[in-house]
């Protein structure tokens, strides 16, 4: 079986972070690790605490997985210090981690900020020239390419930008009120465009955390960097389209949608 690591905040109600990591990679058929940055006090509301770990402690997560259960692609997620950032890179780049996918998490979906100016720096100079593939959404995109983003050329001149910039693939996301959910994808010097629908489901807590995850999952299998956004688009469109309806915010997906098991009946 394939692995991969997940190395990300905890959402306590279970719907982004960690939690939404574990399930997407779990559904997506390979073992998920995890090595965790932070515990959150949140819900489908909002966020009203984080704890951040301990950069030591960060350090021997990464290095226990590394040593005994090589993980065949890593996800980034929420890391909100320079710290962090600084260990996850350090320890990736011992390792000679491969298949990086970062979601660069800045802000959450109910509006909480989880990343200094400072550690955005960081960010950009220590993680991101190191991933395979960053996966920002339209806000994200903004600050990593300095420029505003009002429509679909802004989209691909972003992601030119940022590809340029950091040396990597870049996915920018839409939605946002840019397209109809349509992605765009910037790698060795091509421009693909995913198509997706937009789901009338307010519930789309964890939906960055999911869709990176799932691209970390499909990586690890073998397949290339387009069928792997493919795929993650189809199984986070899935989810999404299961309408589950938890919580009195934004809630999650149902990210088991298509499990059939005799466990789960």
């Amino acid at each position: 079986m394939k692995t991969a690591l997940s190395i990300a905040g905890s959402d306590s109600c279970g719907g982004a972070g960690i939690q939404a990591d574990i399930k997407t990679m779990t559904l997506n058929g390979v073992y998920a690790m995890s090595a965790v940055t932070a515990l959150t006090a949140q819900n489908t509301t909002g966020v009203s605490a984080i704890l951040e770990a301990d950069a030591d402690f960060l350090e021997k997560e990464i290095n226990a997985v590394f040593e005994d259960i090589y993980p065949d692609a890593v996800k980034i997620g929420m890391v909100s210090s320079s710290a962090l950032i600084e260990v996850i890179a350090r320890r990736l780049q011992f390792y000679k981690a491969e298949n990086v996918v970062v979601d660069p998490v800045m802000v959450a979906t109910s509006g909480a900020k989880f990343i200094s100016d400072s550690a955005t720096d960081t960010l950009k100079e220590k993680l991101l020239p190191i991933a395979d593939i960053i996966t920002p959404n339209i806000p994200e995109a903004e600050v990593l390419s300095g420029m505003k983003i009002a429509d679909k050329d802004d989209m691909e001149k972003a992601a030119v930008a940022i590809g340029e910039k950091f040396e990597c693939a870049v996915l920018v996301k839409g939605g946002h009120s840019i397209n109809d959910a349509d992605d765009i994808l910037y790698s060795d010097g091509k421009i693909t465009y995913f198509k997706g629908r937009r789901i009338d489901n307010p519930n789309t807590h964890g939906t960055g955390c999911t869709l990176s995850s799932a691209i970390a999952a499909n990586l690890a299998k073998g397949y290339s960097l387009e069928k792997s956004v493919e795929r993650a688009k189809e199984y986070i469109s899935g989810a999404l389209g299961a309408m589950l309806g938890l919580g009195k915010g934004s809630g999650p997906m149902n990210h088991a949608f298509d499990l059939k098991s005799q466990f789960s009946e």
